[in-house]
């Protein structure tokens, strides 16, 4: 069975730092590109950062430049995303995909959903004091 787990969201004051996780099962996440992606009530899902696990290569948004940081484990068949300086703007519902025909930034600026073979149900992200 294919599927994407997130993991690790939560209640974090301005400043603060998180990190999510991605478990894959049912494929092997070095052939595939992996993205990060979330969305906010009332708004469109929106790319934060993304990987392909077989080189390395990155991609960041504007709105994680300098603050998030993407990386993997193949051995474990996970992605993680290390949020730092979080923002309350940084409010969202935080998802994983996998798809093995996208560059990294293609899929990080990917808008139709249904267009990427995987997703993951999200974890929340919650900044406040």
């Amino acid at each position: 069975q294919v599927q994407l787990v997130e993991s690790g969201g939560g209640l974090v004051q301005p400043g603060g730092s998180l990190r999510l996780s991605c478990a894959a099962s049912g494929f092997p996440l070095d052939y595939y590109v992996i993205g990060w992606f979330r969305q906010a009530p009332g708004k469109e899902r929106e790319g934060v950062a993304c990987l392909r696990s077989s080189d390395g290569e990155t991609y960041y948004t504007d709105s994680a430049k300098g603050r998030f940081t993407i990386s993997g484990d193949n051995a474990k068949n996970t992605v993680y995303l290390q949020m730092n300086s979080l923002e309350p703007e940084d409010t969202s519902t935080y998802y994983c995909a996998a798809d093995p025909g996208y560059t990294v930034q293609a899929l990080c600026s990917m808008t139709q959903s249904l267009l990427v073979d995987y997703w993951g149900e999200g974890t929340l992200v919650t900044v406040s004091s």
